[in-house]
């Protein structure tokens, strides 16, 4: 054999070296000048747009860095804010004596039925909550989450107690250790987690005895078991409590708040190595140079516009009834949970979008949910709710509830509460006693920043503000769930 049968042959020249001729006996002649390689450059002419790629790398990944991490910021700024703003640590209880008012300044609360809340960090060992059981006295409803606000443990009548009450025990990730019998053992994948529970109002109860109830819980580490510290309860119902994720570079102080301290998954890897241009790295203090602040400050701007147009455009096939303007504040992924993610992908925006605007989901969605929230995106025509503008609703005499039934209108800018001089949020089936009804035994309600003469007692203020209207059906019945039922749209007045 001489040199040239052992050449390896290229795709090109298989069909060469097949046939006994040699690859430099088959090659085509030496390019001709002028000629280039087909690829490996731009076309000809080209030129970049971006002028500052340090920023521009920055600025991307910071903006998708937003979306991604929407769960996660939404969860840790109910902590932040009540160990900075009312002064909380780890295993206190926030028990409210009334319904929240907007100085709760949360993401689409209630202020029908009083809250219950707390946080804990499994990094100090493995933690239990104590439930009472459900009774004449009351009862609970509400998620435990973890540190990307996924609920693992439902709690309740409908949840992992089924409303006997109980232990529930919440053990760190990679915890080993034997768990004591007698307990319900919720494992968490992540080391922070939170609950919010709603203290239901037992038949012929009020609201003092709900606030009594929510003082039987007890959260405490499993290491203090033998004797429990006396339980912390904090009401802040007089107190400003803020817990809105912040659209500016303080957004990436929380992030790195949360990522230093939660176990990074296999499918965020990539995201963790794209952080670390942005001065966010586990186990490194939070570094950021001049340009990374001004790229992540408006990263998170534009991501905030972002998800408010996202949802104005929303799809007609994501409303709820599709001859109305209502989309639910429950937005599913296709296997009906929260977590919006599958085998080949994770569906990031949907996901963004849905924690923008919510916390706290069941676990699992079913056909027969125990609450449901239908968001008004628009009035009758379409038009998308104004601020400025009053409207109204007319809502039936009989509505498809178990429970009640609630409006609250929320400002579209943060979805929270709107501060105005009257205070109220919400009016309910708890109210028609003081409203003025119609013929039919409905009532219109009113929604603007002023009420129409004499009907101060069906209005709901917005103070100027973008309203987002959302009606609150508590305990739906099989009219809304198979969608007999249908609400009317907001009409405009002036």
């Amino acid at each position: 054999m001489n040199r040239r049968e052992f050449l390896v042959p290229t795709v090109a020249g298989a069909v060469a070296f097949a046939s006994g001729t040699s690859l430099l006996e088959s090659a085509p002649a030496f390019a001709q000048d002028g000629q280039e390689p087909l690829g490996g450059q731009p076309p000809a002419g080209s030129s970049s747009s971006v002028k500052d790629f340090d920023y521009q790398i920055k600025y991307q990944r910071a903006f998708e860095a937003v979306l991604w991490n929407m769960p996660a910021i939404a969860i840790y700024s109910l902590r932040r804010g009540a160990f900075t703003a009312l002064g909380m640590k780890d295993n206190d209880i926030i028990t409210y004596s009334a319904t929240a008012t907007p100085k709760l300044e949360a993401i689409t609360a209630n202020s029908s039925t009083p809250y219950i809340a707390a946080y804990s960090d499994l990094q100090k060992g493995p933690v239990v909550v104590e439930l009472p059981a459900a009774g004449p006295d009351g009862s609970l409803y509400g998620q435990v989450v973890d540190a990307w606000q996924f609920t693992i443990a439902d709690v309740g009548p409908s949840g992992l107690d089924q409303g006997k009450g109980g232990k529930l025990l919440f053990t760190p990730p990679g915890y080993k250790g034997a768990i004591p019998t007698g307990y319900i053992h919720v494992a968490s994948p992540n080391y922070r987690i939170a609950f919010a529970f709603r203290s239901v109002i037992a038949p012929g109860k009020a609201l003092a005895d709900a606030y009594a109830y929510s003082k039987r819980l007890r959260m405490y580490y499993l290491s203090e078991a033998g004797n429990p510290p006396e339980q912390k309860f904090v009401d802040p119902i007089n107190q400003r409590y803020p817990t809105l994720p912040f659209f500016d570079e303080r957004h990436f102080e929380d992030m790195h708040a949360v990522f230093s301290v939660e176990p990074v998954r296999e499918h965020d890897k990539i995201m963790a190595g794209m952080l670390r241009t942005l001065g966010i790295e586990k186990g490194k203090p939070f570094t950021a140079d001049d340009t990374t602040r001004r790229a992540m400050r408006q990263a998170a701007i534009d991501a905030w516009f972002y998800l408010q147009q996202w949802y104005d455009n929303a799809p007609v096939s994501l409303r709820y009834w599709p001859d109305r303007h209502y989309m639910s504040l429950l937005q599913t992924d296709a296997n009906k949970t929260f977590s919006f993610i599958y085998d080949d992908y994770i569906d990031l925006i949907p996901r963004a979008a849905e924690y923008f605007w919510c916390t706290y989901m069941p676990k699992v969605l079913s056909d027969t949910p125990a609450t449901q929230y239908m968001m008004a995106l628009a009035e009758k025509d379409g038009k998308p709710l104004e601020a400025g503008r009053l409207y109204k609703l007319d809502v039936p005499a009989e509505m498809p509830v178990k429970q009640f039934w609630a409006l609250t209108v929320y400002d579209r800018a943060t979805c929270s509460f709107i501060y105005s001089n009257l205070n109220r949020t919400t009016l309910s089936s708890y109210d028609l006693d003081k409203m003025k009804k119609n013929a039919d035994g409905g009532v219109t309600l009113y929604v603007g920043p002023k009420a129409p003469d004499s009907l101060e007692s069906n209005w709901i203020p917005t103070a100027g503000k973008r309203p987002l209207p959302a009606m609150r059906f508590y305990g739906p019945t099989d009219a809304f769930n198979n969608k007999t039922f249908k609400l009317a749209d907001f009409e405009l007045v002036t």
